[in-house]
């Protein structure tokens, strides 16, 4: 499964060495509409001979990012490993790319390679996990325990595919500075912090990125997902992946005994009450050609079994395709919860807080129509592998 899946960084190989040539031929040929199929660029390397050489190499290093994952914010080994390995394929190498808000560094790596004069190509990937215990007991599973920023304890493991994007930026480096004969331009290999808390990509803009390295003329961010057989590439133009929207939302009640509930306002039940009556949004406010999604992931509220508490606190994520469905969610969940507080007779200084967090929510993710029409037809060339499927919308934002 691993090999196959791996495999897929290949497909990616062959194909960022085709575009940067194919941007270079019209950059020289601005009259021609499409690539002359005689000036094509050959095959960087040949996949079998690739895979005997490099896959090895390559499983390891996915086995070892895996066991070993880090947090947002604390990718220090992760990015070491990323910046080592670009530097050894002859890329000149900056880390520690990115300036938070509060002053420190994020551990951004950028990568790049120049080979004569022709256009710029990113391409990126991420390289933090998430805080969870991981159960899949395979024998290159994560034990890494750690402290979040409340102090809790907490696991750590790459379970949205973070490994694998610092695995497939390192095959792809490696491949295509193979290749330079075949393509002329500069590459740029970038790799994103914090991308789980959304504010590594905004750290590496903070830090003048575009300032201090070249503009990209084409961008490629490659993903990794369980919902296609390992070993393919999907692709998708326009909308791809939607918006995240984080939501904070907070409800009030009035404090008591568990005994006596009529003298207080019990927002844990509120709550409930909540939690049911906004998935309506969805199903009966949304228009049905421009979905929606709305979870509540995460619910806190109470001491003691006995005690109603004063409040109770979720946290939401929407997921939408449109401006407009993202906002149907929004003046939903607002006006649910104005509702609730007329309904439970709370006085106006017990209203429920809803709060939308704009600094952890991201837009929906576009895809170029034209950028991903020259992909699609690279990857469905008869000498291409055949691992290429069209791929529908997708709502698995990771934040």
């Amino acid at each position: 499964m691993l090999k196959s899946g791996l495999l897929a960084l290949l497909s990616a190989a062959l194909l960022c060495a085709s575009t940067l040539h194919t941007f270079a031929e019209k950059a020289r040929s601005p009259k021609a509409s499409h690539p002359d199929p005689q000036n094509q660029a050959s095959q960087p390397t040949d996949l079998a001979t690739f895979e005997a050489r490099q896959l090895p190499s390559l499983l390891v290093t996915y086995k070892n990012l895996h066991a070993h994952p880090e947090l947002s914010h604390f990718e220090v080994n992760t990015s070491a490993l990323l910046a080592d390995a670009l530097r050894k394929a002859g890329y000149t190498v900056t880390d520690h790319v990115g300036l938070y808000p509060d002053g420190t560094h994020a551990f951004g790596v950028v990568g790049l390679l120049k080979n004569g004069p022709g256009p710029t190509l990113l391409v990126r990937g991420d390289m933090d996990a998430l805080p969870i215990i991981e159960e899949t007991g395979v024998p290159y599973a994560s034990h890494v325990l750690t402290k979040n920023k409340s102090g809790k304890e907490v696991g750590v493991m790459h379970a949205c595919g973070h490994d694998i994007h610092t695995t497939v930026l390192i095959g792809t480096a490696r491949t295509l500075a193979e290749a330079r004969k075949d393509w002329h331009g500069t590459l740029m290999i970038i790799g994103q912090p914090s991308e789980e808390t959304i504010d590594g990509a905004k750290a590496m803009l903070a830090d003048h990125l575009y300032d201090r390295f070249p503009r990209p003329d084409r961008i490629i961010g490659l993903h990794d997902t369980n919902l296609h057989a390992a070993g393919t590439v999907g692709l998708t133009a326009g909308p791809a992946m939607a918006s995240s929207t984080s939501i904070d939302v907070t409800i009030f009640g009035i404090g008591g005994h568990g005994s006596m509930p009529n003298l207080g306002r019990d927002p844990i039940s509120l709550a409930a009450l909540f939690i049911t009556e906004i998935q309506t949004i969805v199903s009966r406010e949304q228009d049905p050609r421009d979905p929606s999604v709305v979870t509540v992931g995460d619910i806190h509220g109470g001491t003691k079994r006995n005690i109603i508490p004063n409040e109770v606190k979720l946290e939401l994520t929407s997921r939408a395709f449109s401006d407009k469905s993202r906002q149907v969610v929004i003046d939903g969940l607002r006006n649910m919860a104005a509702g609730l507080a007329t309904s439970a007779n709370l006085p106006p200084d017990k209203a429920p807080k809803v709060e939308v967090l704009e600094a952890e929510s991201t837009p929906v993710t576009f895809n170029d129509p034209a950028m991903a029409a020259q992909v699609r037809a690279t990857l469905v060339q008869p000498s291409a592998p055949k691992t290429y499927s069209q791929t529908s919308r997708s709502w698995a934002r990771k934040t």
